[in-house]
């Protein structure tokens, strides 16, 4: 199925690129979401005609990640879980258990903005997550996994 983006998607394309993709992709994400519209004659003169508006929205978005980035860049989030004398805990920690503790601190992060490297943390100790806030802007931050006070 032929789509045009409407706003930047990672591995397939910028603003206004028309794509060819699989039927199931562009009818059950990328049409939904609003992130890309049915490439047909009157669509394409339609965002033509709108492009001017969507790019400065694109631009907004852009800049309040990266100044979203500028502040959580090089953080330490700090989650407590149980832990077995070893370090190992009992569990994990997710990538839905940053984005609550980054909340706490008052940044507004979604549980799949977060990107875990190596899977679910499972030890105490510091470990290197990164979270994409944007296509273009992914910021490095630590989670300190301490054992919890009985």
């Amino acid at each position: 199925m032929q789509v045009i983006l409407l706003e930047k998607v990672a591995n397939l394309g910028n603003l206004g690129d028309v794509v060819k993709v699989k039927d199931g992709y562009a009818r059950n994400f990328l049409i939904p979401t609003k992130q890309a519209r049915r490439a047909t004659e009157s669509a394409i003169k339609e965002f033509e005609a709108r492009r001017a508006e969507l790019e400065k929205v694109a631009a907004e978005k852009l800049s309040g990640a990266r100044a979203q980035g500028d502040k959580l860049g090089g953080k330490t989030v700090k989650i407590a879980q149980k832990a077995g004398v070893d370090g190992r805990l009992f569990g994990s920690v997710t990538n839905q258990d940053i984005a609550t503790a980054l909340k706490g601190q008052g940044f507004d992060i979604a549980k799949a903005q977060v990107r875990l490297p190596n899977g679910p943390l499972k030890t105490v100790g510091e470990h290197p997550v990164t979270v994409a806030l944007h296509t273009d802007v992914v910021v490095d931050l630590t989670v300190a996994v301490v054992p919890e006070a009985d």
